[in-house]
């Protein structure tokens, strides 16, 4: 079972990055799946999830309008692109299908 977060890196605010979370090993349609991010001297935060179908989405307060989270369970994966990056989003981003957890992967948002 593995989960891989790919698309993170560095960029200035305002800018955009899009994150894709590829699940092996398990079917992950068969489960609603979120985005979850750790910044420094903070602890985790949920960031956004949908339900199995991708029919649902929920969003944390402090990223609706900018971030939109889709799944495309024909190739097992989840994607979040964010829009309107700011300074405080930066983080490691991971993605999580019920008890599995990516490794992370890191978004740098400074000018």
């Amino acid at each position: 079972v593995q989960l891989v977060e790919s698309g993170g890196g560095m960029v200035q605010p305002g800018g955009s990055l899009r994150l894709s979370c590829a699940a092996s090993g398990f079917t992950s349609s068969l489960y609603d799946m979120s985005w979850f991010r750790l910044a420094p001297g903070k602890g985790p935060e949920w960031v956004s999830g949908i339900n199995t179908g991708g029919g649902s989405t929920y969003y944390a307060d402090f990223v609706k309008g900018r971030f939109t989270i889709s799944r495309d369970n024909a190739k097992n994966t989840l994607y979040l692109q964010m829009n309107s990056l700011k300074p405080e989003d930066t983080a490691v981003y991971y993605c999580k299908a019920n008890s599995y957890w990516g490794q992370g992967t890191q978004v740098t948002v400074s000018s």
